[in-house]
């Protein structure tokens, strides 16, 4: 797709459990504001935080609103590959 850019976010992923003591996990991104999730695994909290983040652009992207270009952001012009291990 022409003209695209790929931008990478930087999300945070917390230790946040219940108060019985069940563990949980928060995940936010902190270039978006209000893009905040959170999952009982921390794979679930960085699925649900990808789907919110691309909720979010699209989101801003409809409304005519620019994508943040912030220290947590990178954009690349060229296709990329992300592996997390």
């Amino acid at each position: 797709m022409e003209g695209e850019s790929l931008y990478l976010f930087k999300v945070v992923v917390e230790e946040d459990p219940f108060e019985d003591e069940r563990m949980a996990y928060h995940a936010y991104c902190p270039a978006l504001k209000g893009a905040s999730t959170w999952g009982y695994t921390r794979e679930e909290a960085l699925k649900n935080i990808m789907e919110v983040v691309e909720m979010t652009i699209d989101s801003m992207k409809e409304h005519g609103e620019s994508i943040p270009e912030e220290p947590e952001v990178e954009i690349f012009a060229e296709p990329r590959v992300a592996v997390m291990v």
